[in-house]
């Protein structure tokens, strides 16, 4: 705990009167960018297995947290032991199998429909079962957060079977669209596509965020050993014909 209050007492000292004016200038909004990079960046070093950089990235994301929350306490919403005391609380609460020894460990306990469940109860408040969810997380991430949501309350397909069966209607659906339906119509149908293979991902399970960094990332890496094999033969992928393009790429998946 006090290296932590060290850091708080450094980035309450840059944002006080002989700081740093560059940190003294941010604000939530200027941070927000900032915010999303460090988390696609901790994203990253996870995906490497790279623990030196989970350490920084991790150590970046502490610190805007942190950061954020010395602006609120200037201007008298929370401070940072408000952060950490109310997510220890929360975490204590949403978790009676481990926390409260009158509870009973039931098996059931731990899943995601009972974390669901239980964050309900909390916001029985709120206007629908599915509020809570981020309109800025990245849109694969964000269907799937919310069809858990729905799942949670019981609007669910009951097996993968069902889910695969919707992925097929939703490719002819498209399919259908694409002989001749307008652009309008091919993007709703590719959209619902697209949802419904984040649902199927649920049932895998595989999140579907996680699943297409992951083919994006393998797909970078054989393309640049395309590249660089074609390099090695003095050739330039611009010049190159598709042909010649397709015999490289198998050649290096082969080679993988």
């Amino acid at each position: 705990m006090r290296r932590f209050d060290d850091l708080v007492s450094i980035v309450a000292r840059l944002r006080g009167e002989g700081g740093c004016n560059w940190d003294r200038a941010q604000t939530p909004e200027t941070l927000r960018p900032y915010l999303l990079e460090e988390a696609f960046e901790a994203l990253d070093a996870i995906d490497r297995a790279d623990d030196a950089a989970q350490q920084q990235e991790f150590g970046d994301l502490v610190f805007l947290a942190t950061m954020l929350s010395q602006m609120a306490k200037e201007r008298g919403a929370f401070s940072i032991d408000e952060v950490v005391d109310g997510v220890a609380e929360k975490m204590i609460r949403r978790h009676p199998h481990v926390f409260d020894p009158d509870h009973g460990n039931t098996s059931g306990d731990g899943n995601i429909p009972a974390w669901e469940s239980r964050k309900a109860k909390e916001r029985a408040n709120k206007d629908s079962a599915l509020d809570g969810v981020p309109r800025g997380l990245p849109a694969l991430l964000r269907a799937h957060r919310i069809s858990e949501k729905a799942s949670a309350v019981g609007f669910d397909w009951p097996d993968r079977t069902s889910v695969l069966a919707k992925v097929h209607e939703e490719l002819a659906e498209l399919e259908g669209a694409l002989q001749g339906g307008g652009s309008e119509e091919i993007g709703e149908e590719f959209g619902d596509l697209l949802f419904s293979l984040v649902n199927l991902g649920r049932f895998l399970p595989v999140a579907a965020e996680d699943a297409l960094r992951k083919a994006t990332g393998k797909f970078e890496r054989r393309f640049r050993a395309v590249e660089a094999s074609l390099q090695a033969d003095g050739l330039d992928v611009h010049s190159c014909d598709p042909t010649t393009l397709e015999a490289r790429w198998q050649a290096v998946k082969a080679a993988e």
